[in-house]
């Protein structure tokens, strides 16, 4: 009895080493690691509006946005390059109204932010030279800096025949400093001698709202909404 365990518990062990040397061959074969740290800059313009409720009727808020980017590259699996990418932008942000009252009014007011979005980043394409598309996903945080009203059209500036009376946010301050939101984008990377090449759309969702959203407030509901298209350059400092 004792030597049919022995042998039982010998043949179980060299399957578990077996079944670990091929899970191991498995991995090593599915997972290739990476160490690469990529930094560079981007730049491009965004559109924006804002969610009001009760609603501002609006067109798209046109404004910039730039600052620096790092990429940490830290593995292949399978043919998914993945990846975190952070960065620290200057971005406008803001709304811009549709005022069709018949005073020829108009009016908008740019929000100027410094964001910061954590992105996972995961790319399919090739590894040296050529071209990747690629996936960024995340959250996003962003601190008020200041802004600017424009108010022109014809004189004198009346916003009291506006058709559905709403008026509360001319003039009012952002209350909230802090924007917090989830960010995603798809693009296409161009791997060179010279760098990467990253070119992007991105979509901000505002989960935060810019005025206070009690029952007693004018808004029920001022969030955040940005559409990015972004240019990136990063080169490598490993790889």
């Amino acid at each position: 009895m004792t030597r049919h365990l022995l042998r039982i518990s010998f043949v179980l062990l060299l399957l578990f080493g077996g079944l670990q040397s091929i899970k191991a061959q498995i991995n090593a074969q599915i997972t290739e690691y990476r160490n690469n740290l990529a930094v560079g800059f981007n730049g491009g313009v965004t559109f924006n509006n804002i969610t009001f409720s009760p609603n501002v009727k609006q067109s798209f808020h046109q404004g910039i946005v730039g600052g620096f980017t790092a990429r940490y590259i830290s593995e292949k699996y399978f043919s998914m390059i993945c990846g975190l990418q952070v960065e620290c932008n200057f971005s406008q942000r803001g709304w811009k109204e549709k005022i069709e009252d018949g005073t020829r009014n108009t009016y908008q007011r740019t929000l100027n932010y410094v964001e910061l979005p954590f992105l996972a980043h995961l790319a399919f394409g090739a590894d040296n030279r050529g071209t990747r598309f690629f996936i960024n996903a995340g959250p996003q945080f962003a601190f008020f800096m200041n802004d600017k009203e424009e108010r022109g059209g014809q004189e004198p500036w009346d916003p009291s025949h506006r058709p559905n009376n709403v008026i509360y946010q001319y003039g009012k301050a952002v209350e909230n400093k802090l924007d917090y939101g989830i960010t995603g984008g798809l693009g296409v990377e161009l791997l060179t001698g010279i760098g990467h090449f990253l070119f992007e759309g991105r979509y901000y969702y505002g989960l935060s709202d810019i005025y206070g959203n009690s029952k007693k407030d004018d808004f029920s509901r001022s969030g955040l909404s940005t559409i990015y298209g972004k240019v990136t350059y990063l080169f490598d400092l490993t790889k």
